[in-house]
């Protein structure tokens, strides 16, 4: 019941991602013509940090909703019709004799097939790829926080040692 749940709820979320897609790639875009043009901000360096501490944990949010609606399409469409199980993703496979069902996952994102000997496969190998890339920009999310709040204290410091002569 949990599964079908969180599959409709990320079910639902995939289209706002979909559309979320573009516009960041756009942002994206436009930052970096903004940054590389000639008439730029004095604060420039610290407005691109922050701005990049939120494009990059955007980014991750956005491509984990996408794979999680992946996953929940999966769940949907496997428990759902009367040609439903075993799931249309794992019948493209020479295993598919023996196919017992299939597990989903959210964390990390997955959507095995569930073999008669107990073992099991990815139905997709998209699944690892977007694991990795989430976890790639929430790592980078984070050592961008610790950058911005490294400059900071940086230029606390330089501040405070200047006001002192």
């Amino acid at each position: 019941m949990r599964e079908s749940v969180l599959g409709s709820f990320f079910s639902l979320l995939i289209f706002p991602a979909v559309l979320a897609v573009p516009v960041w790639v756009i942002a994206v875009a436009f930052k970096l013509i903004s940054v590389a043009a000639p008439g730029r901000r004095p604060d420039w360096r610290q407005d691109l940090l922050r701005w990049s501490v939120w494009m990059t944990g955007s980014g991750a949010v956005i491509l984990y909703v996408l794979g999680a609606g992946a996953v929940g399409l999966a769940v949907h469409e496997s428990s759902s019709g009367a040609d439903s199980t075993p799931s249309q993703e794992c019948r493209d496979d020479y295993r598919a004799d023996h196919l017992v069902g299939q597990t989903a996952s959210y964390v990390p994102l997955r959507f095995d097939c569930v073999l008669d000997d107990g073992g099991t496969y990815p139905s997709s190998p998209a699944y690892a790829w977007i694991n990795a890339l989430v976890a790639a920009l929430g790592l980078a999310t984070i050592a961008l926080v610790v950058a911005k709040g490294y400059g900071a204290e940086r230029r606390a410091r330089a501040d405070a040692a200047g006001g002192e002569r």
